[in-house]
């Protein structure tokens, strides 16, 4: 008996996936843990390795194609197995595959105004009555003003996809009132401003975003909106830092020494086993606490952000915190990082330094509870507690980001202090 294969969840964020390239095609033999397709997700290009074995029968979700997590994307079973029908409806509402209801679809023909047009056929539902629809599609529906229920979707099963909104939103321009006459016209009270000069922009340029940076944008506009952010900023000085550091650079040789934002990925870890509730997250109207530390680290992407994630950070030592960070950061920019080295974090260290800010806010990764924002390590004047005198001191900004519903003002304040206490002596990270 045929199996289908189904939109694997390939992150803890991932919604929907884009099919970018079948590795194996239709009548090949397919192994447990071959590599069948590679599918684009929100964190990342991921290849699927298969789970089931057989011959591929069919192919439902072509190259290209976006479907939610759990739609059929294909069949594997005995070379002898029929194809089953697809999920994907034919406007009477029967079901046939998915190959067929492509073929019979017409070739696609430019549209113009006079020739656009949107079916109005009721849309299809679920069980529960809820229309069909990919969470894109939702959300645009909603932005765009567009009823759901009054679409056709052209998606397998019938959903409602982003093409079908937007052929919906664009079906007919804004209508317009009748001219007024002349001698009913209100004069006007003051003179109506005057368009701007044609091409006073120059040349546009439209970038599509593709669905990492997509899923960037609406996580952060989420999180920004909707979590209740306050910030911390102190100084630490990094002076001891920096001597440990040129020693521990000595020791290593050849081999590449903890850099200081390992040494902040370890503070943090500590201070966050002696401060559980930064360690938590917001769900639901409850806090939950986590047992261990997974200290994500913001690395640089192609045109986007990346989060891997250094587990159980808080049990490591520099030089494994340093190995691990250098490997996940090359993984990330050549594209080879995997979802579960980019799931799992309770915590992120975002650094700017390098870039030389001075000091930044930044907006929490949700659900976590907070984020520390590192600056610029520069040496600057600053009074000596004990001589009085002004000195030269390696000192670094530092701004933790918290969500109010989970720490309060001290609780931020006492956290972020033990991070500066354990940097401003680096030796007592190693007891």
């Amino acid at each position: 008996m045929a199996t289908d294969v189904t939109m694997p969840r390939l992150s803890d964020s991932m919604e929907e996936g884009t099919i970018l390239r079948w590795l194996k095609g239709v009548g090949d033999e397919v192994k447990r843990g071959d590599e069948l397709v590679e599918i684009e997700t929100d964190k990342a290009n991921m290849t699927y390795e298969a789970t089931d074995e057989g011959v591929l029968l069919e192919v439902v979700a072509q190259e290209g194609d976006t479907l939610p997590i759990g739609e059929t994307i294909a069949r594997i079973g005995d070379p002898g197995d029929e194809k089953l029908p697809s999920a994907a409806k034919a406007p009477d509402g029967s079901a046939e595959g998915a190959t067929e209801a492509r073929e019979a679809r017409p070739d696609p023909q430019p549209e113009t105004q006079s020739t656009r047009t949107v079916e109005r056929r009721p849309a299809q539902t679920d069980d529960d009555g809820r229309v069909k629809a990919s969470p894109i599609a939702r959300r645009m529906a909603r932005d765009l003003d567009v009823e759901l229920g009054s679409l056709h979707g052209s998606g397998p099963g019938g959903r409602i996809v982003k093409a079908d909104v937007e052929a919906a939103a664009g079906e007919a321009p804004p209508a317009r009132e009748a001219p007024t006459p002349e001698a009913e016209r209100p004069a006007p009270t003051r003179p109506a401003a005057a368009p701007a000069p044609e091409g006073a922009k120059g040349e546009v340029e439209v970038v599509e975003l593709n669905r990492l940076q997509q899923t960037v944008a609406r996580r952060m506009a989420e999180s920004k909106a909707t979590v209740p952010h306050f910030y911390l900023t102190t100084a630490i000085d990094m002076t001891e830092a920096v001597r440990i550091r040129a020693e521990l650079k000595q020791l290593a040789g050849d081999s590449p020494a903890p850099t200081f934002n390992d040494l902040i990925v370890k503070a943090s870890a500590l201070a966050l086993r002696a401060f559980p509730r930064a360690n938590g997250a917001y769900r639901d109207g409850r806090v939950e606490l986590y047992s261990r530390v997974n200290v994500g680290v913001a690395v640089a992407a192609r045109d986007a952000l990346v989060v891997p994630t250094v587990f159980d950070a808080d049990h490591k030592s520099l030089g494994e915190i340093a190995s691990e960070t250098r490997s996940l950061a090359e993984k990330v920019r050549d594209g080879t990082v995997t979802p579960p080295e980019l799931s799992g974090g309770t915590f992120t260290v975002s650094n700017l330094g390098m870039y030389g800010v001075t000091e930044f806010a930044a907006v929490i990764n949700p659900p976590q509870a907070a984020l520390l924002a590192v600056g610029a390590l520069e040496p600057k004047p600053v009074a000596d507690r004990e001589t009085r005198r002004v000195v030269v001191r390696d000192m670094m900004g530092v701004t933790l980001a918290c969500d109010h519903r989970i720490l309060y003002g001290a609780d931020g304040a006492q956290f972020l202090a033990r991070i500066r206490e354990l940097l401003e002596r680096p030796l007592s990270m190693a007891l």
